[in-house]
């Protein structure tokens, strides 16, 4: 009887909170002035095809950067979270029936035949898909956070698949920080010469719906996927090291 009247409550609730998206849809009205200068003057002003891109990449560049830092902050807590130290490796390795040598008397289950043969198969296509996904930002829908997620699915389908390959931190630790350094780099200099954080109009815009196009959205967005990328395996790292441990 009371798990009916929870579950009554629950719904009860569940509509009042969504009564006011339901009484309160409003018909489509016209843009703000905001709105209306980015539809209108932002493919004339950036050069990008894509309009979204424009709005998230140079109108909004702080913004990014925000989000950039967010996920920077995420990547360092789980490092924290999840490290050792050298007592607590030592009494694992007692644990676990490890000899002075440091190898582990359970070795890991090996991948299957069909695994490994679909990584070795989808893990390139991966990695293209990525990187065809931040270098078009400007062009079609996608982008650096969006390509750097595909570049970390594909560094998880070889981890799966090759359950012994550890991956260098410090590799992916440097091509981290210089992605974000020369992020932030780009976005004074933009500051600087053309008048606006992340300001694309430091390089040539181009002809609208080229490759080369856009200014400088294809290098932010480069340097963002590969940041994005690299901090994501990086998580997926500690995490598959801890899991060992």
């Amino acid at each position: 009887m009371l798990r009916r009247i929870f579950a009554a409550f629950a719904v009860v609730l569940l509509a009042m909170a969504l009564l006011p998206f339901i009484t309160e849809i409003h018909p489509f009205q016209e843009l703000s002035p905001v709105a209306r200068h980015y539809a209108e003057k932002g493919p004339d002003e950036l050069g990008g095809a894509n309009l979204v891109t424009s709005v998230i990449v140079t109108y909004r560049g702080l913004d990014t950067l925000g989000e950039v830092t967010v996920l920077f902050i995420a990547t360092a807590g789980v490092g924290f979270l999840l490290r050792r130290d050298e007592r607590d490796e030592e009494e694992s390795a007692a644990a676990a029936g490890t000899d002075e040598s440091g190898s582990a008397g359970n070795s890991p289950r090996p991948a299957s035949e069909l695994l490994m043969s679909g990584s070795m198969l989808l893990f390139p296509l991966l990695m293209l898909f990525g990187v065809y996904i931040f270098l078009h930002g400007h062009l079609t829908p996608g982008g650096g956070f969006q390509g750097g997620v595909v570049i970390a699915s594909a560094m998880l389908l070889v981890m799966l698949s090759r359950v012994s390959l550890h991956l260098n931190h410090t590799v992916l630790g440097l091509v981290e920080s210089l992605s974000g350094f020369s992020y932030v780099v780009i976005g004074v200099v933009g500051l600087v010469l053309a008048g606006g954080f992340l300001d694309n109009r430091i390089l040539p815009l181009g002809e609208l719906g080229n490759l080369l196009s856009a200014g400088a959205i294809p290098v932010i967005y480069s340097l963002v996927g590969l940041k994005v990328g690299t901090e994501l395996t990086n998580i997926l790292e500690t995490m598959k090291s801890e899991e060992e441990l």
